[in-house]
């Protein structure tokens, strides 16, 4: 990938919500952010995948990969260059290769996978899915959840990735989380 992609240096605390469709990611991101008085990022594939539904009512497929990470990353830096002491990010790049290996049977383009190991971030959180599914234009999988679990849960064990595991309801989650970020600043 072009260098103009990569992560750039930043001092803040880069904190992700990290775990399967519909597992409350953006829910508690946005709740982080509002607590902590923090940028949060949105996840860029949604947006992404949003407006290609909505323009030609067709999912993802391989050529939409790297424009995808692109977009995160482009949105990483830029949030991430602000003054502010922490940023949620509502999904990364390591999230992507995981969705990519899951949905193409192991493969996922090496420039993608090489960025996910290289980019580097403060904290992780796992969200559970313990919390309803909600269907949409994009969701595909209500029936394996819990393998998706499993999968992202394994990619943060074998990268040695620190990480909480985020359980229970909205506000089980929100007050665990805020606890372990005030661990952390």
């Amino acid at each position: 990938m072009e260098k103009r992609i990569r992560q750039a240096s930043s001092s803040c605390l880069k904190i992700v919500l990290f775990g399967p469709e519909s597992s409350g990611k953006t829910t508690l991101s946005k709740q982080l952010a509002t607590h902590f008085s923090s940028p949060w990022l949105p996840e860029y594939m949604r947006t992404y995948l949003e407006q290609k539904w909505k323009n030609t009512q067709e999912t993802i497929t391989k050529e939409d990969l790297l424009p995808i990470v692109e977009g995160q990353i482009v949105g990483e830096n830029k949030i991430s260059s602000a003054l502010d002491p922490i940023v949620f990010l509502d999904t990364n790049v390591l999230q992507i290769k995981t969705y990519c290996q899951y949905y193409y049977d192991g493969w996922c383009p090496p420039e993608i996978t090489e960025v996910a190991l290289e980019h580097r971030y403060d904290y992780y959180f796992l969200t559970n899915i313990d919390v309803p599914w909600v269907a949409d234009n994009l969701r595909d999988r209500p029936c394996n959840r819990e393998e998706m679990f499993r999968i992202f849960e394994k990619e943060l064990i074998q990268n040695k990735i620190p990480y909480t595991l985020l359980e229970g309801s909205k506000q089980e989650r929100l007050a665990k989380a805020i606890s372990v970020i005030n661990t952390l600043i």
